[in-house]
């Protein structure tokens, strides 16, 4: 396991405050080039635009999304691993999309609970059937805005995998999550590396290190845990507010 770099600073009130901007980034790849791409909020190319993406078709990005391949290098039981869950915890996997890790978590935590939140209806049908035939009573996908993931209760932890460079005005929707958790709650940010990586999409689409940590702490959020090491093709970023 990488060595982690463990940093808190209090966002100023502007971008100009001073702090160390320190790693990460993690975006989805475009479905054309065979890699992996993950529903979550709006879709956002990054200083091009917005270009929202339709997952329509659940059970067919399940395909994708959840092929036993990933594993290798998505690591997800290390990623739990890091997010150092307690028993009990309510956590929401924002950008749930076919359950990847919403699944996992629920069964990490089976006197938690869980909601995957998505902007895709036909995402949210597939994860609570999912669920319900998994026989996971603890799980629960609910439907989020691409502003707002209107998670129904205050949380411990929030975990975003490849979905936030889908997002706009980022900063805001931030300070909208910092409603919906409970004191000292984390948010978790796994993101693609920059550079030209086997998986993900061009360094075009991502958002660099650099804007991530710099739009957490205008949003009011410590930098809690840097890992770069953890996974060969991602960025682990916990913030806690």
């Amino acid at each position: 396991m990488g060595e982690s770099r463990v940093s808190r600073r209090r966002a100023g009130p502007t971008l100009g405050a001073p702090f160390v901007v320190l790693a990460v980034s993690l975006a989805a790849a475009l479905v054309g080039c065979g890699t992996t791409e993950r529903p979550g909020v709006s879709g956002h190319r990054h200083g091009a635009g917005h270009a929202h993406h339709r997952f329509d078709g659940a059970e067919q990005w399940a395909k994708r999304f959840d092929d036993p391949a990933r594993d290798v290098w998505q690591r997800p039981d290390a990623v739990l691993e890091r997010l150092a869950l307690r028993e009990g915890m309510h956590v929401a996997d924002v950008g749930s999309g076919t359950g990847y890790f919403a699944v996992r978590l629920a069964r990490a935590l089976p006197t938690g609970k869980v909601y995957g939140i998505d902007v895709e209806p036909d995402m949210i049908r597939y994860l609570n059937e999912r669920a319900a035939r998994e026989g996971l009573p603890n799980l629960e996908s609910r439907v989020g805005l691409p502003d707002d993931p209107q998670i129904p209760e205050p949380v411990d932890l929030v975990l975003v995998v490849d979905t936030y460079h889908h997002m706009s005005d980022r900063t805001d929707y931030f300070g909208r999550v910092a409603r919906q958790l409970t004191p000292g709650a984390r948010v978790a940010i796994v993101d693609f590396k920059m550079g030209d990586l086997p998986v993900g999409p061009p360094d075009a689409m991502k958002v660099p290190a650099e804007e991530i940590i710099a739009e957490m702490l205008a949003a009011g959020y410590d930098l809690d845990l840097d890992d770069r090491e953890l996974l060969p093709h991602q960025d682990v970023l916990i913030f806690r507010y």
